[in-house]
């Protein structure tokens, strides 16, 4: 079995055990960290279905007057777009919720950007739903990187990685964060 269906049974397993053990907490507390606390510019994103919900973390960022900037899907690319927190500002298509407006050309004042993932290991390598969006946008920051994830999902075995794979710097369950040494 390839690097390719490695992963992608595994996504296929995680996203069940992710669906049968599901409870939702709050990622808040991460406002209050150090990373995001001294941050201007912010990058998250708009949780859905089971995955951790980016919600009150996001509105907390916001009223402490941070930067805020999600992205949308731009053909194989996410292109990131500042949010002020108006719902009017989001729009849905499918299941995926995105912000409308203007795309933000220049990522270098990105201090911090909150990744989804459905397990990351040891290392701070992630697995994530398998569109690559993030694997192809990670290079273009030169933020600290943390993946949300529920309790269960920090792996003890290394994950199947590829050459493109970008360790993060750390994972936040509801509880604790994990910084990785890199």
């Amino acid at each position: 079995m390839g690097i390719s269906e490695e992963k992608a049974s595994l996504r296929t397993r995680y996203r069940r055990e992710r669906s049968e053990r599901y409870l939702e907490h709050s990622f808040e507390h991460l406002a209050d960290s150090q990373e995001f606390h001294k941050a201007k510019v912010v990058a998250s994103y708009i949780s859905y279905a089971d995955e951790p919900d980016t919600t009150a973390l996001n509105l907390a960022l916001i009223k402490r007057g941070k930067i805020l900037l999600l992205p949308r899907i731009a053909g194989k690319d996410l292109e990131w777009v500042r949010w002020d927190g108006e719902q009017s500002q989001i729009s849905k298509a499918k299941k995926i919720a995105e912000p409308k407006g203007q795309a933000v050309t220049e990522l270098g004042d990105v201090e911090v950007i909150v990744v989804p993932a459905l397990r990351i290991d040891r290392c701070g390598y992630r697995l994530g739903q398998g569109g690559g969006y993030y694997d192809r946008s990670l290079p273009l920051f030169s933020a600290f990187s943390i993946g949300l994830i529920h309790p269960d999902e920090i792996s003890s075995e290394d994950l199947p990685r590829e050459p493109w794979d970008i360790p993060l710097h750390a994972a936040a369950t509801p509880d604790l964060v994990i910084r990785f040494q890199r």
